[in-house]
């Protein structure tokens, strides 16, 4: 079955074939970094995680890119509220995306362009629109010419005469037109510039995506996501001003994903109704955030609960326990898998390949992350039902669909992220480092009690040594892995 998306330009869902056999180019809007990342935005960069899990499943190379805004009037009037640097302030909002992604199981990107770190090819692509008439500069501002694109709105699906609402510009009346946005913005005094032909400045938020694209990936990409909110008046501009540029189609597919909600309303910091991912994370598993992230199909509203959530870590709980109970049998050989005479042997063996199927012809629906879910669930009761039939002295008939139905089961949960071999590994590590760590400090406590203080105070150094810091108080000793540490 061949994967379908529904393209947000088309407003249809369309086969997929990418601009270059077996390879997709894919850009994905990432953070501004000027505060930390709420679950609302997590589900948009989770989205984008899990199409290019799926793609790779597929077999596709996949090069994945995301930007991180550095610089942006949001950035400014908090570091002139926090009294620190534009680049301090980012700099601590993009560790901060990192570790609170990373946490969701997001993983990174090939590469996170920064816009701070793109000047010479942004000023190099507003030179090429103004040379093309499709920009021009006052006082030091460039604006881009919206007239000058006679598919402009072709995205939005909007009417010439609502374009202007909700497109964010900002009111000035030197613009030809009150539509036209800005691609370069002559610094204020105190605010941060870049030296350009046109004055000492920085550049508008649009122009940003098109040249960080355009330098990793290509004039023309397959694949670009992002949350609905973008599609005007952020996409509805890179669109105009990249095909102005280049003259070429700049994105084959158009993803956007809805809106997380709360009661009904739009999650966002505009709504004052946004929990933060470190904080989601304080009250549930990541993992059971995630699934409750991919619960609906992306383009799906899905509204935050606690029920929500408590359902999500019930069903996270089932999978691992499901999981687990089939760990003892995932190096067992597949050798006995032909010529099966057990018959509910056979039954399972039909089941793996029944999920495996219906997993591949749900997510080739525009990535319905739903439907797959339900059907990893449904195999997940299948198998609970084959173990508690199944004990100890399993033929290796058993062992061997039950190896078949670990591996198939654990590669169809990694594409979604709600369970990866490497997470297990980690989590194993963490075990063990804990299990070390009580020895070490057992030994210490042995060497306090004799008074062998040489002992003890070079266990602390040596911890010291390895970025591990040790707390002494009237109720034993304490312990934590200090930031920045290597594990």
């Amino acid at each position: 079955m061949a994967l379908k998306i529904y393209n947000s330009l088309t407003r249809q869902l369309e086969e997929f074939v990418p601009l270059h056999e077996g390879k997709v180019l894919m850009y994905s809007c990432g953070p501004t970094v000027y505060d930390y990342f709420h679950i609302g935005n997590a589900r948009t960069f989770l989205v984008s995680d899990i199409v290019r899990r799926y793609l790779e499943y597929k077999n596709y190379t996949v090069t994945l890119v995301q930007n991180l805004t550095d610089i942006d009037d949001k950035i400014i009037n908090r570091a002139n509220e926090q009294g620190i640097d534009c680049c301090q302030l980012a700099q601590k909002y993009v560790d901060a995306y990192f570790e609170d992604s990373s946490k969701l199981g997001i993983r990174s990107a090939d590469v996170h362009p920064r816009a701070t770190e793109h000047i010479s090819e942004i000023i190099s692509l507003i030179q090429t629109l103004i040379d093309k008439q499709a920009a021009y500069e006052i006082d030091g501002d460039v604006y881009y010419r919206v007239n000058h694109f006679a598919e402009y709105g072709k995205l939005s699906h909007r009417k010439p005469e609502d374009l202007l609402a909700g497109a964010r510009v900002e009111v000035d009346e030197r613009k030809e037109d009150p539509r036209d946005f800005d691609l370069w913005k002559k610094s204020k005094a105190g605010e941060p510039w870049w030296d350009s032909p046109w004055s000492k400045g920085r550049p508008g938020w649009h122009i940003e995506c098109s040249a960080m694209a355009m330098k990793h990936l290509d004039e023309t990409i397959d694949i670009h996501t992002g949350g609905h909110d973008l599609i005007f008046p952020h996409h509805e501009n890179e669109i105009a001003q990249s095909e102005v540029a280049t003259g070429k189609a700049f994105v084959r597919y158009w993803m956007h994903v809805a809106f997380l909600q709360i009661d009904g309303r739009r999650m966002g910091k505009s709504e004052s109704n946004f929990i933060f991912v470190h904080d989601a994370v304080q009250q549930y598993a990541p993992e059971a955030i995630r699934h409750f992230l991919i619960s609906a199909q992306y383009r799906h509203p899905l509204d935050y609960n606690p029920t929500s959530l408590k359902e999500s870590s019930s069903a996270v709980r089932r999978l691992n326990n499901c999981i687990d109970a089939l760990g003892p049998y995932r190096d067992v050989a597949g050798d006995a898998l032909e010529g099966l005479n057990d018959a509910e042997a056979v039954r399972l063996l039909e089941s793996i390949n029944t999920m495996r199927d219906d997993f591949e012809a749900t997510m080739d629906e525009d990535f319905n992350t739903a439907g797959a879910l339900g059907t990893i669930f449904k195999f997940v009761g299948e198998v609970n039902q084959f173990l508690a039939a199944t004990d100890n002295t399993a033929s290796e008939e058993r062992r061997s669909v039950l190896s078949q139905a670990y591996r198939s089961l654990v590669e169809v949960c990694s594409v979604l992220g709600i369970y990866t071999e490497e997470e297990v590994a980690s989590d194993a590590h963490a075990a063990l480092t804990e299990e070390l760590m009580n020895l070490i400090l057992e030994v210490r406590e042995d060497a306090r009690e004799r008074k062998d203080w040489d002992t003890a105070d070079k266990i602390r150094d040596q911890l010291e040594q390895l970025n591990i810091e040790l707390q002494d108080s009237r109720g034993g000793t304490t312990w934590r892995i200090l930031k920045g540490a290597k594990g």
